[in-house]
């Protein structure tokens, strides 16, 4: 039987775990107490032999082989090896039980999609789920030793209604060396082709809805049988347990509390019993058991799989659906939040103080701009508006190519840092002529404002515009030819 402490670990408070050591069904001490018994006499027959029976000699000869052995124990990964092994074990622990088949999705399209509330019809839907419940059953026969003590033999099964007398026949008449627990499954794919002809099956969509879940739970009956036939390779398992016996062999002589090899030198601390190695033990053979108990989750242990709680549960469930559910509807009515825009389910007292918490509604929703008021507000746009620009851009635009025109690079704020100024600095000189050279004009119109007024604008553009603009010099065609020899005249 599985045993469940989940309702003692809903909620996490002090000492929580520690109220799970006293327990002794599925705990840890009914896995390993025999094996800590085993490890404890050995250790205490050592120590007695060691400290009464043994000579000088003898014991300097027992002292130099402790100390190989204690050394060679940390040559031994115990670490790697065990938690690599167990943590493949545990995988294969849960992906085994979720390949249990569970007739729930396949039982509702049954029950949704062959129609007759005939005797008919009501036949059709109890065998057809009927059929599924016998493939679990014969698959678990071959899997659980629980379900095989259960059903030891055919009998037995139709004995529990799984299958008739009929169609045991049937069943035997096959002969195949391989397992046949796929047969019912079989049996169930002609059968809904039959309700399909007859027309308890509307139509082709609502077949091949019933065969998708059919395959679905075929499949994981074919998965149980895999996972039983192939196991963990068993040279690892082989390597796992002869290191952690080996381990503890090694610190079974060489943990022993020693006398010094010479006379007057400090020794350590006799505890006469081992703390630290009676916990490594623990742990490490711990682990080991672990392993060893859900390698095989269809067995009589504790926290292996109650199969037969399941095939109960499924049988009863999946006829109840398609025989007394089918067709077999409450009335249809306005729900209680009829003519409620929000729908707002009441609170218990103890449940009460959830109601104050405030609804999640984002990280950034409570988030206030309260270092700097000024950039919160808005601003309107403006295709005069200078835009700055990283260092990167500034150098690709001061190294621009002719065909830049100075109006665009004027009203889009394209200017590189060195070559801004400020419009009330009229006696400034643009400072990079090298760069400015390479620009070309474009309009005529363009060239003869910036030649009126090379770094300043006029009044009235002082006027509408407030913010600071940027001014380029637009070179002159003596400094062009000047600088690029053989280039035509603007």
């Amino acid at each position: 039987m599985t045993v469940s402490y989940t309702l003692k670990v809903a909620n996490s408070r002090f000492g929580g775990f520690s109220k799970l050591l006293f327990r002794w069904k599925g705990s840890i001490y009914k896995l390993l107490y025999k094996e800590f018994i085993v490890f404890v006499v050995l250790y205490a027959l050592l120590s007695i032999i060691y400290r009464t029976l043994l000579t000088e000699e003898q014991k300097r000869l027992y002292t130099k082989v402790a100390q190989y052995c204690n050394r060679s124990t940390d040559l031994i990964p115990m670490s790697f090896v065990l938690g690599f092994y167990v943590t493949l074990i545990v995988n294969r622990w849960w992906a085994q039980y979720t390949s249990i088949p569970l007739p729930d999705q396949l039982m509702c399209v049954i029950s949704s999609n062959v129609h007759g509330k005939d005797e008919r019809g009501r036949i059709l839907r109890r065998t057809l789920v009927r059929y599924a419940n016998l493939s679990a059953v014969l698959i678990l026969r071959s899997v659980s030793t629980r379900v095989l003590k259960r059903f030891p033999t055919m009998d037995h099964v139709v004995e529990a209604g799984f299958m008739t007398q009929d169609e045991r026949k049937k069943f035997e008449s096959l002969y195949s060396d391989f397992n046949k627990y796929w047969i019912p499954c079989v049996w169930f794919t002609n059968l809904a082709a039959q309700a399909r002809r007859d027309g308890r099956i509307r139509d082709d969509v609502a077949l091949r809805l019933l065969m998708d879940e059919l395959n679905l739970y075929r499949a994981k009956c074919s998965m149980l049988f895999h996972y039983d036939w192939i196991s963990i390779p068993l040279v690892y398992t082989q390597v796992v347990t002869i290191a952690v016996y080996s381990f503890f062999a090694f610190c079974l002589i060489g943990r022993q509390f020693l006398e010094p090899l010479e006379p007057g030198q400090e020794g350590d601390l006799d505890m006469y019993i081992p703390l630290s190695t009676l916990l490594q033990f623990f742990f490490y053979a711990g682990w080991l058991k672990v392993a060893e108990q859900i390698i095989n989750p269809f067995g009589e242990d504790d926290d292996d799989f109650e199969t037969n709680k399941l095939i109960d549960r499924n049988l009863q469930v999946s006829l109840l659906s398609v025989d007394d559910m089918y067709q077999n509807l409450p009335p249809a009515t306005k729900d209680k939040y009829w003519n409620e825009s929000t729908a707002q389910p009441p609170y218990t007292i103890a449940t009460a103080a959830e109601t104050l918490k405030p609804s999640f509604l984002g990280s950034t929703f409570d988030m206030r701009m309260t270092e700097d008021m000024e950039q919160t507000q808005p601003v309107e746009a403006s295709p005069n508006m200078a835009r700055m620009q990283t260092p990167l851009l500034s150098r690709f635009l001061a190294a621009a190519s002719p065909a830049i025109s100075i109006k665009n690079f004027g009203r889009g704020g394209r200017a590189t840092p060195h070559l801004r100024r400020a419009w009330g600095d009229s006696t400034a000189h643009c400072e990079d002529p090298e760069a400015v050279g390479r620009i070309e004009e474009e309009e005529t119109e363009d060239e003869e404002s910036q030649r009126g007024s090379p770094c300043s604008p006029s009044a009235s553009d002082r006027q509408k515009e407030e913010l600071p603009l940027i001014q380029v010099e637009a070179p002159s065609t003596e400094s062009i030819e000047a600088e690029q020899p053989g280039a035509g005249k603007l």
